[in-house]
């Protein structure tokens, strides 16, 4: 059985792995992540097992609400320390391969679910 931390640090691995492929390396290891990119993924799980029929469209808009709750906005790079995230638009004006991390992540954390204990 896994807990949903542990779903949740799967998930942010696999997302980690896909943007070291297309050459984003702003996203860290589970283990060097801070507590606010934990809590992004741990609200992510708990979205996805809340709502497992949901498109990756809404995925991305629960997770830009998150980020705009919390102080983020838009801008050109990722800053923690200035809040400001490139993806931080409507689904639409995602290029292909930040769409598809959507998708991963739902797709990782729904393949787990039942592997998940109460």
């Amino acid at each position: 059985m896994f807990s949903i931390e542990q779903v949740a640090r799967i998930a942010h691995e696999a997302n980690t792995a896909l943007c070291n492929s297309i050459g984003e390396d702003s996203t860290v290891s589970w283990e060097e992540a801070p507590q606010w990119q934990r809590e992004s993924a741990f609200n992510s799980v708990r979205f996805i097992l809340e709502n497992p029929e949901a498109q990756p469209r809404a995925i991305q808009e629960r997770w830009m609400r998150f980020k705009l709750d919390s102080g983020w906005r838009y801008g050109q790079l990722k800053d923690a320390e200035a809040r400001t995230h490139p993806h931080i638009v409507p689904f639409e004006q995602l290029p292909p391969e930040q769409k598809a991390k959507d998708h991963l992540y739902k797709a990782v954390v729904l393949a787990l679910a039942p592997f998940i204990g109460q």
